[in-house]
């Protein structure tokens, strides 16, 4: 799902991609979300790239996501638009459903192991330009 809102906040495009019902649990996936909030959205994919995280290829794929988001709302807007100047404005993760089951253990008893799940954001922008639109 994306968003587009002109010049709203200083920015000319912005666009949103989620992933719900990932099977990473929340805690290893805020871990790589952290190493990508804020930065430039180029230098966010190479960082996902070459992140040694499992988590760090479904964020990758909701980042790619969110950059084809803004591409086709600025074409849809008529909005000059520049990948390399996005920039991840948000990024969260939310805890999705957890999935109970159970192992058997020792004499005769079971214990719950729980599956967790995120919901994964991310947020990119294009910042409005000062200088003109040089």
């Amino acid at each position: 799902m994306a968003t587009n809102t002109e010049t709203n906040e200083g920015f000319t495009v912005e666009a949103k991609a989620q992933a719900r019902f990932v099977r990473v649990t929340p805690t290893k996936a805020r871990r790589v979300v952290d190493l990508v909030r804020g930065k430039n959205a180029q230098e966010a994919i190479s960082v996902l790239t070459f992140a040694p995280q499992g988590a760090s290829e479904p964020v990758l794929k909701v980042l790619n996501s969110a950059i084809a988001n803004a591409r086709q709302k600025a074409d849809q807007a008529s909005v000059a638009f520049d990948e390399r100047l996005l920039v991840v404005s948000e990024a969260y993760v939310d805890e999705g459903p957890t999935m109970k089951r159970f192992r058997p253990r020792a004499q005769g008893r079971a214990s719950r192991i729980l599956k967790r799940t995120s919901h994964i954001t991310l947020h990119v922008a294009q910042p409005e330009r000062k200088d003109g639109g040089r």
